[in-house]
């Protein structure tokens, strides 16, 4: 049975069972003098057979592809010869690979072993056996979901209570998937830095100032040895990030301050859609944007001048960097500003103070958590940003405080180290965790400062 039929017939059980119930919820409650007889509404009776029809085929789906792969490749590896079972769990991983791949119609060789052949149709067979299995399962526990639901039925039954706690255990497990997710994705880059640690010490990585990590890849290759000085990298971003703050944050806030204070509603309505056009843009744009047009345009001003500008400067990446980021700091400026009480507007006009003088004593100070929060939170964009730099700003590690010249940033290396044939456990593929590691730790101060401003100064404006 495909997947296509297989979900259609479940949500055809579900809609049954929600309908059904729903309409013998009101026949009940008509039969024994008025709906309001009954503990919940229908609709909270119709629900609750539908949660008892797709909750058990859930629980099964989630159990059975969880164990099917595991059991399909051991019966697959048990009906291999004797010669392929007793090789070592390396190969005969590869050899069950070989089997998979014959499996789904992919030969990467001129000949194919009639072994591997057999136990790939063996294997078709066994997915196929399975397919059936499951769905017949599926249909089975949905139907008997659904027979549950009707036996328990009754006038006083708490089918409101019962599914407000299904909903409430299934927003908690969401909670849960997302906070595993992110201790496993710490967990996981926190261990290969670790890995990366114990290669290079801690303080030539936070303190060196030479970048440039090509090992050898052969014991005999000389002048490859590595230098792992994240100073310049980390130099680079902070450069980038500040040009870009620096074009964002005045440029943001001051458009919020327009169309939160002196826009109309018409022009309100139309410039705040068009500026967070922007965001919508994909950065791959920008990039093309920064290094075909601003980066000539800044080289070229800067010889005109008798300046020596690199083709790819962090300039150029910062001031595209900057455009990206202003509708982020313009929309969250201007939901704080919005956020403001009229009451604290109005005080001061009663006091007769003028608009200017009431936005920057008055607004500004009550707004003032927000707009900082949004700030630091638009920083955390800015150093996370990667394909501008690539294409705009360069490769090169250089540690200067020049915006005219070329520079790279944490997340560009990070992407180029993980490219090519280097193995996954040299210093250099390592190098990246250790980066991604400082970085993370380095937004996730930046979002806890954030929440402590916004903590601190409302309750100082409150």
């Amino acid at each position: 049975m495909s997947n296509l039929l297989l979900t259609a017939i479940l949500l055809g059980l579900v809609s049954f069972g929600y309908t059904y119930g729903r309409k013998h919820a009101f026949t009940t409650g008509h039969s024994i003098g008025g709906i309001s007889k009954l503990h919940s509404r229908p609709t909270y009776h119709g629900m609750l057979i539908a949660m008892w029809c797709i909750l058990p085929t859930f629980l099964v789906l989630l159990i059975w592809e969880a164990i099917e792969p595991s059991v399909i490749s051991s019966m697959v590896v048990s009906s291999l010869p004797e010669k392929y079972i007793s090789l070592p769990p390396e190969r005969l991983g590869l050899i069950l690979n070989d089997v998979k791949n014959l499996a789904q119609g992919l030969n990467f060789g001129s000949t194919v072993d009639p072994v591997l052949l057999e136990a790939s149709i063996h294997y078709q067979q066994l997915q196929q056996t399975g397919i059936n299995i499951k769905s017949a399962s599926i249909i089975v526990m949905a139907i008997a979901g659904l027979l549950i639901g009707f036996k328990f039925f009754s006038p006083k039954l708490r089918a409101r209570n019962h599914v407000e706690q299904i909903v409430r255990c299934f927003l908690i497990l969401c909670s849960l998937i997302a906070i595993f997710t992110t201790i496993g994705i710490v967990l996981s880059v926190l261990f290969e830095a670790i890995r990366f640690f114990q290669k290079i010490p801690v303080g030539d990585f936070l303190f060196g100032l030479t970048w440039s990590p090509q090992t050898s890849i052969r014991p005999d290759q000389v002048g490859a040895s590595g230098e792992f000085g994240a100073v310049p990298v980390f130099g680079g971003t902070i450069l980038i990030s500040a040009i870009a703050m620096l074009v964002a944050a005045p440029t943001g806030l001051m458009s919020a301050i327009y169309l939160s204070e002196y826009a109309s509603k018409k022009v309100r309505a139309t410039a705040k859609p068009l500026i967070e056009i922007l965001a919508g843009v994909p950065t791959v744009v920008y990039g093309f944007f920064a290094a075909l047009v601003i980066a000539p345009l800044i080289r070229d001003a800067g010889t005109a001048v008798g300046l020596e500008v690199s083709s790819e400067s962090a300039l150029a990446a910062g001031l595209i960097m900057g455009i990206m980021i202003i509708p982020f700091v313009m929309s969250i400026s201007d939901d704080v500003i919005n956020a403001v009480p009229q009451t604290l507007r109005d005080g001061s006009y009663g006091l007769g103070a003028t608009k200017s003088e009431t936005i920057k004593n008055v607004v500004i100070p009550a707004a003032l958590p927000g707009i900082v929060g949004g700030l630091l939170l638009a920083v955390s964009r800015a150093i996370g940003e990667t394909m501008i730099v690539v294409m705009a700003a360069g490769l090169s590690a250089n540690l200067t405080a020049n915006p005219l010249q070329a520079v790279t940033t944490v997340t560009v290396q990070i992407v180029t180290l993980l490219v090519g044939d280097q193995e996954f456990d040299s210093s250099k593929t390592l190098a990246a965790f250790a980066l991604g590691l400082l970085l993370f730790v380095v937004t996730l101060i930046l979002n806890v400062l954030a929440l402590y401003i916004v903590r601190k100064y409302r309750e100082e404006y409150e």
